[in-house]
């Protein structure tokens, strides 16, 4: 029988440790088995694993160092983006002022525990596209069920979430914003279908291979949440406000343009800056919104501005500014749920029950409206209406019990963000983890030695306050 040497006993003894717990960690104990391999790498060596570097040749051996280092560096990449953390840059102005557009955060997998992929074979790093092939970045098989292992805590009220797109389960390729869904309600799906010139190939996604959205926690499961004059209300208490919440406002002047250091002053970034009074769609509204011509029968500068209360204060007091109004909510488009006349708008919303996990609800025609998509599209069941019945999975039914627990995510900018008011709840398999900490933060306005890099943010922990 082969001997081995203490420094082969201890290195197995340390991996095989580390492998178990990561093991029980996974509730899985089928990956046990890998202890097989495990013996072999560090014991037995029946399997020639590291054959290649007893070739005489050294081309062959330095090309295959470099395939092994490579191999090495993408399955623990790919390991730490799974379960660990991964990298996430804000792309648009939904969570001004906490986060900023240009801010590249580390998002925490164990602050919630992290997710079992759904497509455990997949290219690491990548979302679900690979650049320049343009192909998926992972197969469809095998697929697996939803499971999150113990984490260090649990979503919280007002948590900055990091999820996927519960709307981004189907896509049109050629045509993702707005949502599938919402090109359904204004087309129609046959059209969709068939026009592939337009709107490309129509295709599912995985859970985990949707896009990323970051938004706050607004409601929690079993809450009931109502919007009055943009203020949130949660079981009928004012819910506690971000600290820098933004609406938009249109603001007219004396006829003298706003400055770049007026702009500055009220940190708004050159995307947010509109002039509303240069044509187009806002230029036709001037006169339902309150505005009236000047003299010559033109209209001053009127600007669309996201402003925090702070800047409000200061915009009102410019010398040149002669009116300031909140952007009215008829302005807000469709919400929740898409097709069904509810009287909610963007400002006004609800009441509205968040889903609960083990909670059973009535099966009526508004709870149908309003829960149809954890139903069939989140909790995977058919679901069918005739003669007047309800069926779920072909049984006739009056009543649904919940298998997740739902959450309600909103943007601090209310009135530039796309969150559940347009496309409903989160369920709790789509949550992907915490952003804890802003490793960079460009600001695209300013050249980077002129104010591109806001040092002030750098390596700065995220707080939901």
């Amino acid at each position: 029988m082969k001997k081995f040497t203490k420094k082969q006993w201890i290195k197995f003894s340390i991996a095989a440790v580390l492998y178990t717990l990561f093991a029980i960690w996974m509730q899985n104990l089928w990956l046990l088995l890998g202890l097989i391999v495990l013996v072999d790498i560090f014991l037995t060596h029946y399997i020639p694993w590291g054959a290649w570097k007893r070739s005489k040749n050294p081309t062959v051996r330095n090309v295959l160092e470099w395939v092994d280092d490579i191999v090495f560096a993408l399955v623990a990449v790919y390991f730490i983006n799974l379960f660990v953390f991964q990298n996430y840059q804000i792309p648009s102005s939904s969570l001004e002022k906490s986060l900023l557009v240009g801010d590249y955060l580390f998002v925490s997998k164990l602050s919630y525990g992290p997710r079992v992929p759904n497509t455990p074979i997949s290219f690491p790093l990548v979302q679900n596209t690979l650049p320049i092939l343009n192909c998926k970045s992972y197969l469809d098989w095998p697929e697996w069920g939803y499971k999150r292992v113990k984490g260090l805590g649990h979503v919280k009220r007002n948590d900055i979430v990091v999820f996927n797109f519960p709307a981004g389960d189907t896509i049109a390729v050629k045509v993702q914003n707005p949502d599938y869904y919402s090109l359904v309600e204004e087309y129609g799906r046959e059209r969709i279908l068939l026009d592939k010139a337009t709107f490309g190939e129509v295709m599912y996604r995985p859970v985990d291979k949707r896009e990323n959205y970051v938004k706050r926690c607004i409601g929690m499961p079993g809450d009931t949440l109502q919007l009055i004059d943009n203020q949130v209300y949660i079981d009928g208490k004012p819910a506690e406000n971000p600290k820098d919440m933004q609406f938009n406002y249109f603001i007219e002047t004396d006829g003298s343009p706003i400055t770049e250091e007026q702009f500055r002053l009220m940190d708004v970034s050159k995307d947010d800056r509109m002039l509303a009074s240069s044509g187009g769609y806002y230029q036709n509204l001037l006169s339902y919104l309150g505005f009236t011509p000047n003299a010559n029968g033109q209209y001053n500068p009127v600007y669309r501005l996201p402003l925090t209360k702070k800047a409000l204060a200061i915009a009102e007091k410019l010398p040149t500014v002669k009116k300031v109004i909140i952007e009215p909510e008829t302005l807000g488009g469709p919400t929740y749920p898409v097709g069904y006349n509810t009287g909610w708008t963007r400002d006004n919303f609800g009441p509205l029950w968040i889903p609960k996990k083990g909670t059973t609800i009535p099966l009526d025609e508004r709870n149908l409206a309003l829960y149809s998509r954890c139903i069939k599209n989140y909790e995977n069941n058919t679901l069918e209406v005739k003669d007047g019945k309800v069926y779920i999975n072909g049984k006739p039914e009056t009543s649904y019990t919940f298998k997740y627990d739902y959450y309600w995510m909103m943007g601090d900018n209310r009135h530039n963000s796309a969150d559940s008011r347009s496309w409903g709840f989160v369920p709790e398999d789509h949550i992907v983890g915490k952003p804890i900490l802003v490793w960079l933060s460009l600001d695209k306005d300013r050249s980077l030695f002129d104010g591109g890099i806001r040092w002030n943010r750098l390596f700065r922990w995220v707080h939901p306050d």
